[in-house]
């Protein structure tokens, strides 16, 4: 009977210490882990009744407790998530915003290089440029037409100079002619006058 009495300590002694591991794993299992490994684990501890599963209450309460904390923490986290989301637009809203006031800019920038202000007119250079090539070339073709007027009357004028001075000899010779025959008459009539007289 000692030997009994002994055997069932000795069983209950050795057995203590894997009933106590195997309560700590079952805890340890319910606490930690994702909760898909915890409903795994609670669904190995849970005592068979026909086709049923008897879980314990206090099991059933900690898994309770860690998918309530658990949904909490993604709350918290899509709350984080949502408030970064908002954060980011807003700033993604003004980055926008700065980049069209950026383009405004630049286009305001560039119409202003390519065009100025001329006799109270906003102008493009373009046209600008355009318009003085057409001033220039207006009075060059202006110019040239003042260049081939005066030469033409240059030459007109050369000819009536060279018509002038052959007239004016003309006119010299002419008179040249006149006085030497005036004063042929003159002398023939003066001898002639003579003549009659003697």
């Amino acid at each position: 009977m000692k030997k009994q009495i002994l055997l069932i300590l000795l069983t209950s002694v050795l057995s203590v210490p894997i009933w106590a591991q195997d309560t700590v794993q079952q805890t340890g299992s319910l606490t930690g882990g994702t909760i898909s490994s915890q409903f795994d684990h609670l669904l190995k501890i849970s005592n068979n009744y026909q086709d049923y599963k008897v879980v314990k209450k206090t099991h059933l309460d900690q898994i309770r407790a860690n998918v309530t904390d658990s949904i909490n923490v993604f709350k918290k986290e899509l709350s984080t998530i949502q408030a970064d989301l908002v954060e980011k637009e807003t700033k993604i809203k003004a980055l926008e915003a700065g980049v069209t006031e950026t383009q405004n800019r630049l286009e305001s920038a560039e119409a202003a290089v390519d065009s100025f202000e001329f006799l109270g007119l906003q102008i493009h250079k373009s046209t600008y440029v355009n318009m003085m090539w057409a001033i220039v070339g207006l009075l060059t073709a202006g110019l040239l037409f003042f260049l081939f007027k005066y030469s033409q009357s240059h030459k007109v004028i050369a000819k009536a100079q060279n018509d002038l001075a052959e007239t004016i000899e003309e006119f010299e010779q002419h008179r040249k002619n006149t006085l030497e025959r005036e004063r042929k008459l003159k002398r023939e009539l003066i001898d002639a006058m003579n003549g009659k007289v003697s």
